[in-house]
């Protein structure tokens, strides 16, 4: 992001700052936090000149059907730093974006003239093994239509608006179609000139699916040690689209983050907690880069003790400006919010 656009969102977080941060209580009220958590570039890649990196949360959902291209696009019109994104494996071995491990019909249905042969989540006959991510190709993951909210009174702003590039695309894609968008983006002349250098630079956020709970989600063999065809797949797009400088690969499961430190430690690795904390100084021996807590554990003092490690700290799910405003204060590094809107100036 360039100086002119990170500065805009200082200003709106620097107007809900507060002093007096309390000491061993939670900096986030319990019930105040979300129970849920293109061809290669030829010049430089940069990175961004900003001291808080705000985070849209699968784009930005609270706008926009989330983890499609139209939200990301919407994300980056506001001017988000990272776009935060959901990765699944499917069944011709891409990483493609989506949250779920099975497709919801409260947020998909099939565009019309869809394959027989793609199941309908609107059938309440459909075997919903049928609907999960791993079971589908790339080519039939597209022709589901996801502009659906799940939502309403969660998500009341939430609209499928066409966007100027990504247009009425509401499929789930391929991590290299976001790639694609935004390089796209960047070079757009309808976009102004500080949308298309914050393009440029704007960092990804990808979390890995896994989960020990559920092996079949990702579904590739994984052996809990060695990186799997998923982790394989995902840095070998990452060094094609040579994304690495802007990319950071998120996880609640640690034997992914691990796995990809073995194979790639320059990588930035993020370890996500939706309670509790972890041992920092071990995350930074095992060459994890950054603590993503749910917001309402956070406290002045785990933020502290994160940075000693050298660790930055993002927490999930920040939507109201009194809560990131109570963060800010505990001295996180940045949020992951649903509503980037509400944190950047006009």
């Amino acid at each position: 992001m360039t100086r002119t656009s990170a500065s805009r969102i200082t200003l709106v977080l620097a107007a809900v700052l507060v002093a007096g941060a309390c000491q061993g209580a939670p900096a986030v009220p319990e019930s105040e936090a979300p129970p849920e958590t293109v061809a290669p570039p030829t010049t430089a890649i940069e990175t961004p000149e900003t001291d808080f990196d705000l985070q849209g949360h699968r784009g930005a959902r609270g706008l926009q059907p989330e983890n499609t291209l139209p939200s990301f696009e919407t994300a980056l019109d506001i001017g988000v730093t990272t776009l935060e994104l959901d990765l699944h494996f499917s069944a011709d071995g891409e990483v493609v974006i989506w949250h779920d491990a099975t497709i919801d019909p409260a947020k998909c249905g099939l565009e019309p003239g869809a394959p027989s042969d793609i199941p309908d989540p609107d059938d309440p006959g459909v075997d919903t093994a049928t609907l999960a991510i791993r079971s589908l190709s790339v080519d039939q993951l597209r022709w589901f239509r996801c502009d659906r909210n799940p939502d309403p009174a969660k998500f009341s702003d939430q609209n499928p608006t066409p966007t100027d590039i990504a247009g009425d695309s509401y499929g789930i894609v391929a991590l290299d179609d976001l790639f694609d968008l935004v390089e796209r983006y960047a070079q757009d002349s309808g976009k102004t000139s500080v949308q298309r250098d914050g393009a440029k630079i704007v960092q990804f956020n990808v979390e890995t699916k896994r989960d020990r709970r559920d092996p079949g989600a990702i579904g590739d063999g994984f052996d809990g040690e060695n990186v799997g065809p998923f982790e394989e797949r995902l840095l070998e797009v990452i060094a094609r689209r040579q994304m690495g400088p802007r990319v950071m690969i998120q996880s609640f499961d640690p034997r992914s983050l691990l796995a990809i430190a073995d194979v790639d430690p320059e990588i930035r690795l993020v370890m996500l907690t939706a309670a509790g904390s972890p041992d920092f100084q071990e995350l930074a021996t095992e060459g994890i880069w950054g603590w993503s807590p749910n917001a309402s554990t956070v406290t002045v003092e785990l933020v502290a003790e994160a940075h000693d490690a050298g660790l930055t700290v993002v927490p999930w799910t920040v939507n109201d400006p009194g809560v990131a405003r109570t963060l800010l204060d505990a001295g996180v590094d940045g949020i992951i919010t649903d509503r980037p809107d509400r944190f950047v100036e006009d």
